[in-house]
């Protein structure tokens, strides 16, 4: 990896409207063993770093036409990576300290010593091979991340279903012949391979959003579309557990910002919380409305609700609730983290209130595909 980023040309762009401080910046860097440009004029600059990139800039402060801080606004806005050494002959500590908040990174008083001028090209090559290779070992990090998820969730997850289908085919082939005993425990195992299997779902899903792979921002869903589908799939768990299903979102609603896998995550994650922390006859309600630039989806239950101590940690990866009516009910404490993690990622933000006894409300807001994001609210 090293010798391939030291093999690219150390490439110089200089613009300068002094023909002097362009000669001698070409002689002494390219004496340098840099391949050096140099232009009078900072448009005919920028249009030849759009075609090289070269790793460093030099561009004077004071120029006609577009000076030195138009020039590296506008640098910045095509090459993020190229280092930017302003020189001028104005050489104060406010001209420095504006030169490197509009996105230079040193800066060289004229006159300066052919010393001076290579000793600074020196350290901002360095600078720009040390950021790329730490781009490269980010970019393999991820990859050999992604290769681990994927490589254990595969040799976690086919056993385990193997596994559960065995006992699934002995207990419809065998139920009638199998002692109490053995029922008994075999049904506990699938409960248990079943939590397991959930628990592996749920972290290739973090694993998923931390590389930027299941949330679509670019993507547009229809709220009513993803709510029906979720609650038709929910229906069967619901009906089980003879909690009553009921939604009341507008056809009309404009579309949210992100892909209807991600949006459908959160909100099945929410449902099936309701559902399952709730009591025989009781309700579930799943509602949406426009809030300015904003949906606003809430889903309500009437179940056993959350103590007030546990909120500030419920989104918080594989945290439970601890109480006697929730500590027997299967959960991998992933699923509020998962939704945290999408509606942030997608600009939104999700909130929770509830009384315990008296139900729970998950209020989730994601922008319209018009609308743009601002910073996530922080909420319960």
């Amino acid at each position: 990896m090293t010798a391939d980023k030291t093999a690219e040309p150390r490439r110089v762009i200089v613009i300068d409207d002094d023909d002097v401080i362009l000669l001698s910046c070409q002689r002494i860097l390219q004496k340098a063993g840099y391949e050096v440009e140099t232009f009078s004029r900072g448009a005919a600059g920028i249009e030849r770093l759009k075609e090289i990139h070269p790793p460093i800039l030099l561009v004077d402060l004071k120029m006609p036409e577009l000076d030195g801080f138009q020039v590296i606004e506008r640098v910045r806005a095509i090459d993020t990576d190229v280092v930017i050494v302003v020189i001028t002959g104005y050489a104060t500590i406010s001209t420095a300290v504006d030169a490197m908040k509009a996105g230079a990174y040193d800066f060289l008083p004229k006159p300066f010593t052919p010393d001076e001028l290579r000793l600074i090209a020196s350290r901002c090559y360095e600078r720009w091979r040390l950021r790329r290779e730490s781009a490269q070992l980010r970019r393999e990090k991820e990859e050999a991340e992604r290769k681990f998820v994927t490589f254990v969730s595969h040799q976690l997850k086919t056993p385990l279903v193997a596994v559960k289908q065995y006992l699934d085919v002995l207990l419809y082939t065998a139920k009638d012949q199998l002692p109490d005993t053995a029922l008994t425990w075999i049904t506990r195992s699938q409960v248990r391979l079943g939590e397991m299997l959930e628990i592996i779902g749920d972290w290739l899903t973090l694993a998923k959003i931390e590389r930027g792979a299941l949330c679509d921002g670019g993507a547009t869903t229809s709220v009513r579309e993803v709510v029906d589908q979720v609650v038709q799939f929910s229906r069967p768990q619901a009906d089980g557990a003879k909690v009553a299903l009921e939604v009341n979102v507008p056809p009309d609603l404009p579309p949210v910002r992100g892909d209807a896998v991600a949006v459908a995550t959160v909100l099945s994650n929410l449902v099936g919380n309701a559902v399952k922390y709730n009591h025989p006859g009781g309700k579930v309600l799943v509602e949406a409305r426009g809030d300015g630039g904003h949906i606003e989806i809430t889903v309500s239950d009437t179940g056993i609700g959350i103590p007030a101590a546990c909120l500030p940690s419920l989104f918080q990866e594989f945290y439970r609730v601890n109480t006697a009516e929730v500590r027997d009910r299967p959960g991998t404490g992933l699923g509020l983290a998962i939704c945290r993690r999408i509606t942030t990622e997608l600009g939104g933000s999700i909130d929770v209130v509830s009384s315990e006894g008296h139900g729970t409300t998950f209020t989730v807001r994601l922008p319209t595909s018009g609308a743009v994001p601002g910073p996530p609210r922080t909420g319960g």
